[in-house]
């Protein structure tokens, strides 16, 4: 592309680029006002013939082209579960009414618009929760983006769009009575479903972290090295991935759980053994074959829970919650926060303070208690 500068006073240039001709045959310039010096004109210059390049070169691509294009490199760095929801919001919600509209033409009004309309009218009449609309703004935002690393754009209008604000929403957290009976309740039905839930709900780790499980991840003095995930794949596939912060953490075991643990390699031994298998320590400890190589599948162990509660008569607990009643419990006792964070698996501290600030309400009540009883015990003020 061309680019010329014109002095247009004493310190004041016109950088000016020549793009083509427009249907009618007009000639079209970008161009940009410029104070400073010849070397800074000419610095702005440059800059400007790179833009009005990039420009040039996305000029046509719609978020169509976009959301095609970033699907396909997506795989490599997203959990299949992960790409499933990303397909599901981009086909439902996303390119029904921005697919045809160019990545260069949206700007941050027709994003607030669009959420809007979410929250009024949703998808097929059925209005979308503030929280869901933030999960549309943050694939928004994040397809924006890479358009921006590709240089398609110049800024990301998503980054100035305005989504609904979201309130904290309180974590419906199971107390200690209920685990306690579900756990049981597995217990009598299936010990291998109650290891697993017993695992869940003293380590925190989530649900296909412990399905990622083999026996060379205890180490002898009883601590769980966690460092992988399986995920329920495309046609019914099993991926085995890292976890979700691609980072490894070591979690001591108590010893009465670690009994539990005992009694559960015990029986993963006899099966192997009657299928004529030798077991090793690289079997899965939560094993959906005979000879352990191949893990539950995430979302049986779902279902297992769910029968579980319905047996009960237990409403409204999901799996996930162990997670969040370990979180909890450690919190009200006093855990340090950094502490829970790394059990949890969190890429940091900020994370647990933001899901779990009510946890630690009751703990500062507690501090409330002890500090008063510390003054009291020195004397009346």
């Amino acid at each position: 592309m061309r680019g010329h500068l014109e002095a247009r006073g004493s310190g004041t240039w016109r950088a000016k680029v020549f793009l083509g001709q427009d249907a009618n045959g007009r000639q079209r310039y970008l161009t940009r006002t410029v104070h400073g010096t010849k070397r800074e004109a000419d610095a702005q210059l440059r800059q400007l013939i790179l833009e009005a390049g990039l420009a040039h070169e996305s000029s046509h691509a719609t978020m169509d082209d976009l959301a095609a294009k970033w699907l396909e490199l997506a795989p490599e760095t997203l959990s299949p579960s992960t790409l499933r929801e990303y397909h599901r919001i981009l086909e439902k919600i996303i390119l029904p009414q921005f697919g045809s509209v160019k990545v260069r033409a949206i700007r941050p009004s027709d994003l607030d618009t669009f959420y809007a309309g979410l929250r009024r009218r949703g998808v097929s009449g059925r209005p979308l929760s503030a929280q869901s609309v933030h999960h549309v703004h943050a694939l928004i935002r994040r397809l924006l983006n890479q358009a921006l690393k590709w240089g398609w754009i110049l800024t990301n209008p998503a980054l100035n769009a305005t989504p609904p604000r979201v309130d904290r929403i309180e974590l419906d957290v199971p107390d200690v009575q209920t685990v306690t009976r579900i756990i049981n309740r597995a217990q009598e039905r299936n010990p291998d479903i109650a290891c697993f839930l017993r695992l869940a709900a003293v380590t925190g780790a989530r649900r296909g972290e412990l399905c990622a499980i083999r026996w060379r991840d205890f180490d002898k003095s009883g601590a769980l090295t966690i460092k992988h995930s399986i995920v329920d794949g495309r046609n019914d596939e099993l991926t085995e991935k890292g976890t979700k912060t691609h980072a490894s953490r070591r979690v001591v075991i108590d010893e009465l759980t670690m009994t539990v643990v005992d009694s559960q390699r015990e029986r993963c031994e006899e099966r192997s053994k009657a299928c004529g298998k030798k077991f090793t320590r690289n079997n899965f400890v939560f094993a959906g074959s005979l000879d352990g190589s191949v893990p539950w599948r995430p979302h049986r162990v779902t279902l297992a829970f769910i029968r579980l509660c319905d047996e009960l008569g237990i409403d409204g607990v999901r799996l996930h919650d162990l997670r969040h009643f370990t979180a909890t419990q450690m919190l009200a006792s006093g855990v340090p926060v950094k502490t829970v964070a790394g059990r949890l698996g969190h890429a940091n501290a900020a994370t647990t303070l933001n899901v779990y600030a009510h946890a630690l309400e009751s703990s500062d009540a507690e501090a409330a208690r002890l500090l008063g009883n510390i003054l009291n015990d020195h004397g009346e003020l």
